[in-house]
């Protein structure tokens, strides 16, 4: 089968189309055919090794993983002999957990794992934009958002900022977004009440404050925000840095004011699986729509990473596989 291969850390033009053997599913495995797979920011740590110290995870001189990516939506090709929910046919969109591997023409994943039907109504490239929960996961459980509150999302044009405005408005928050004069449009149909062109405007000095601040790419940082925040209020950032693990641990034992560092991408399979259940009833109810900055074909997976490293993008960056 053909898969984007990564074999060292490096730059976009590390990552190239190569053939690879096609994995067999296991006992309780199933083999999707993958029409659509997303290119993320986990995705690009993986392929460059940075921070350095992730590399205690991804592997210390070159990659543990060749094949990146971990979600994806396609059809089932074929089933494990124990394998009893799903059949060969079905449409399915998921996530591979840390084996990665989404990133190639099959990939196998376990039947009980972050795995669901395709929404009603949804192609596979729109199904596969739905699939990350990290949105979710920092605005539920870690800033513990609900009706009435205020929240920041810094950077809500990217592709986790378009799940968090459209989950802020679900939870029923009132909502500012900043993000460049090009996204503006997008983020107020999506449901921000406000929106701050970052170009213009430096949100940090407007004197507002707000219950949650969700710096969706790490682009401020807790001390600039941390006046901004109301008592009890939470800075959330989804990019690891010495400083805020240090800030997340003493902000967590002083004071009302809290700065918040997650991985997502750790929590249980089971949790996952609930998650992405609930993704697939909102966006069947309409309650959540996908938003796709840009679709590129597998042999032009450098390119996509390239793409994810521009200002200004608008939603999520996906590979397209007939």
């Amino acid at each position: 089968m053909k898969a984007a291969v990564c074999a060292t850390y490096g730059p976009p033009d590390v990552v190239h189309e190569a053939d690879v053997d096609t994995p067999v599913p296991g006992p309780n495995q199933i083999l999707v055919r993958v029409h659509a797979a997303t290119v993320t920011a986990a995705d690009r740590a993986f392929r460059s090794g940075t921070p350095r110290y992730a590399r205690l995870f991804t592997g210390l001189r070159r990659p543990k993983k060749s094949v990146l990516g971990t979600e994806f939506a396609g059809e089932v090709s074929a089933v494990g002999a124990a394998v009893t929910r799903y059949t060969v046919g079905d449409k399915v969109f998921g996530a591979t957990d840390l084996g990665l591997g989404a990133h190639a023409e099959y990939v196998c994943v376990e039947e009980d794992g972050a795995l669901a039907p395709l929404p009603t109504g949804l192609g596979y490239a729109e199904a596969v934009t739905l699939v990350d929960g990290t949105a979710l996961v920092f605005l539920r459980d870690h800033g513990k958002l609900h009706s009435g509150q205020s929240i920041l999302i810094n950077g809500a044009s990217g592709s986790v900022g378009v799940h968090a405005v459209q989950l802020a408005r679900y939870f029923g928050a009132d909502i500012t977004a900043v993000c460049s004069g090009a996204g503006a449009e997008l983020v107020a149909r999506l449901g921000a009440d406000r929106v701050i062109d970052y170009t213009r405007t430096d949100f940090t000095k407007e004197g507002r404050t707000y219950d949650v601040i969700f710096d969706v790419a790490g682009a401020s940082s807790y001390g600039r925000c941390r006046r901004l925040l109301k008592p009890g209020g939470r800075y959330l950032t989804t990019v690891p840095s010495l400083a805020i693990m240090a800030q997340a641990r003493w902000t967590a034992m002083a004071g009302s004011r809290r700065a918040v560092i997650a991985f997502t991408g750790l929590r249980p399979v089971a949790a996952k699986a609930k998650d992405l259940a609930l993704v697939k009833e909102l966006a069947e109810a309409g309650r959540i729509v996908p938003v796709i900055d840009q679709t590129l074909p597998l042999a032009r997976i450098a390119d996509a990473y390239r793409h994810l490293d521009r200002q200004g993008k608008r939603g999520t960056t996906v590979l397209e596989l007939p």
